[in-house]
């Protein structure tokens, strides 16, 4: 006879069952996963560090490990960082440059090319004389700082070469193209009695003495410098030590105080038999009557050798530089290349650069070199596919480094909390366990038996 069981009973016995979990309703399974859908890629598990690890590269700006790696954000803001920064400071360099030569030279523009030969000594380019193809400043002076020929040659004062200072002057006073030649002499125009006054050839030796540096055919002893008429020569002139003759009756010269001015390679054949040459002034070959002190740009102070040769060749003249110019300017363009990067990894190695920059960048530098995390959302990809393309294969270092990720790669949360492996293209299998509730117990059988 089977005995009743009381409640106070059954909720005893059922104090050590398990709660029975309630039963889904066909409604509410999941639907079975489509074959056309791709099942949802495995991801790495995170744990608490690695969150906080990715918040403090947000924060630090240091970019993400990747094929693709996120860009960085630099901690502080520096000017060099951005992207018109090169251009401006090209274009601050080219504007205090200008600004700094027209304080110079007191002229604008302040540099002038010279465009033919008529300065150099002999037909090649000589380095520190004015060649074809140079940059020559052109510095504003009071004419009575101006030297010319006669009075260097007493004093020792010498530019270029030679004795005296090389003008810049507009021909006639027109606004053409200057010219760049020698002061030799300062004639001074005396309207009274229609003759020129040369005082700086005061001291000099002359007429027949030995060594004579001019003689004036007005004067019975040839060493006159006042009154002069007639014509007046100059002994050993220039590089060359010419003969230069002007006739001072010349209507060529115009009737005003101004500077007799020549080339220094400004030279003509005499009718001699051994390489005879004698100076060939401005004004004897019609070029300017004598050079007025309003007419003058300036006097050159400096210049920048070869790098006008580049005007001349866009103009289709480079033809007039000499061969040595150009090979001078292709070693002076080298040469400021390597200078500018020795300067720039001299301050890298001597500390300039901010240490916060210096450990941003080399925190970036270790994160390209190291290898890219295959668990990352297309990491594995990119690397499986680098190293496929490689044209020397896998070796077996990569296929070694590949099986030691895989083996220590942690366990997914999906695999570590279930116990069914879902396949792909069909739902995963559920099974339901019967409460121990519900079990048959064989005492209780025996029991009610």
């Amino acid at each position: 006879m089977a005995r009743r069981r009381d409640p106070e009973d059954a909720s005893s016995d059922g104090e050590d069952d398990p709660p029975v979990a309630p039963r889904r309703s066909r409604s509410s399974r999941r639907p079975p996963a489509s074959h056309s859908k791709r099942s949802a890629p495995v991801r790495r598990w995170r744990t608490g560090d690695d969150e906080e690890e990715d918040d403090d590269e947000l924060d630090s700006g240091t970019p993400r490990r990747g094929l693709f790696p996120r860009q960085s954000h630099p901690v502080y803001w520096r000017a060099r960082d951005s992207l018109f920064f090169e251009p401006l400071v090209a274009v601050a360099i080219i504007v205090l440059m200008l600004v700094s030569l027209y304080a110079y030279t007191g002229n604008w523009p302040p540099v002038y090319v010279v465009e033919s030969s008529s300065m150099q000594h002999g037909t090649t380019d000589i380095v520190g004389l004015i060649n074809t193809g140079d940059l020559v400043l052109a510095q504003r002076l009071p004419t009575d700082q101006i030297t010319p020929y006669v009075t260097g040659l007493q004093s020792g004062y010498s530019t270029y070469g030679e004795y005296g200072d090389v003008l810049l002057y507009f021909p006639n006073g027109q606004s053409a193209t200057p010219i760049i030649h020698r002061a030799l002499l300062y004639l001074e125009w005396d309207p009274v009695t229609s003759a020129y006054n040369a005082t700086d050839l005061t001291g000099l030796r002359c007429g027949t003495e030995s060594g004579a540096i001019y003689n004036t055919s007005s004067s019975a002893t040839g060493c006159g410098v006042t009154d002069l008429t007639g014509t007046l020569t100059l002994y050993h002139v220039g590089w060359r030590g010419v003969t230069v003759s002007v006739d001072l009756s010349s209507s060529n010269l115009g009737e005003h105080s101004g500077f007799l001015t020549m080339g220094d390679n400004n030279l003509i054949p005499e009718g001699c038999t051994t390489n005879c040459v004698s100076g060939l002034p401005d004004q004897v070959a019609g070029l300017s009557e004598l050079v007025e002190p309003n007419w003058i740009v300036g006097v050159a102070r400096g210049m920048l050798p070869w790098f006008g040769a580049v005007k001349l060749a866009l103009e289709g003249n480079a033809g007039d530089v000499p061969s040595q110019s150009w090979q001078f300017l292709g070693l002076t363009i080298v040469g400021l290349i390597l200078l500018a990067f020795g300067i720039h990894y001299a301050f890298r190695a001597e500390g300039i650069e901010d240490q916060r920059r210096k450990d941003e960048e080399v925190e970036e530098a270790e994160a390209q070199e190291s290898d890219v995390d295959i668990d990352e959302p297309g990491g594995g990809r990119g690397i499986r596919f680098l190293r496929a393309i490689r044209p020397w294969g896998r070796t077996p270092s990569d296929e070694s480094t590949e099986e030691t990720e895989v083996r220590h790669r942690p366990r997914t949360p999906s695999s570590t909390s279930r116990s069914t492996v879902r396949h792909r293209g069909r739902p995963s299998p559920k099974v339901r366990r019967a409460s121990k509730s519900k079990r048959k117990d064989p005492d209780n059988d025996d029991r009610d038996d």
